[in-house]
């Protein structure tokens, strides 16, 4: 996928309009791709660089160009008129209120989301451990039914077959 982004980069390079960017999560973008959200890669965001939503549409070079046709800018403070009018109403809303209000908001929804992410992974190591455990069993149980003799049991049966037709 990296050679058909850097084609799509190559293609928006000097657009007014959209950017066409990729950022190194392992490196100097570790801190944004944290702020973002990105979990795995490689993982393509758009929209608002405040608000940047999950691409879910193909990767081929033929998919990507298809998608970038169609960005633009998008509702935002900045872009009332783009909005409708539920998300115009919503920005007035935050709007009145005071930077202190806005900020506590944020904080609040996102320990919302630590807290939901937290409680995943917790559940997801619950699983992980039971699924050893269950796997551990298994195999345990396994190699003592191989062990008591079902080799020997299907060799002896084999060979009994072969002197059978012998006769």
């Amino acid at each position: 996928m990296k050679p058909d982004w850097d084609k799509l980069m190559k293609e928006y390079e000097g657009s007014t309009t959209t950017l066409v960017a990729d950022v190194d999560c392992t490196a100097a973008g570790k801190s944004k791709c944290e702020e973002v959200g990105v979990r795995g890669y490689p993982t393509i965001k758009h929209g608002d660089p405040n608000d940047l939503q999950d691409y879910k549409g193909g990767r081929t070079l033929a998919d990507l160009k298809k998608f970038a046709e169609g960005l633009g800018p998008q509702c935002s403070p900045a872009n009332l008129d783009l909005c409708d009018e539920e998300k115009k109403k919503l920005i007035a809303e935050y709007m009145k209120l005071s930077e202190a209000e806005r900020n506590t908001m944020i904080t609040e929804k996102e320990k919302k989301m630590e807290t939901i992410e937290a409680d995943f992974k917790t559940l997801v190591d619950g699983l992980q451990k039971k699924y050893q455990e269950a796997n551990d069993a298994k195999d345990k149980n396994l190699e003592e039914i191989k062990s008591s003799g079902l080799g020997m049991l299907k060799s002896v049966n084999a060979y009994a077959k072969t002197q059978k037709s012998e006769l």
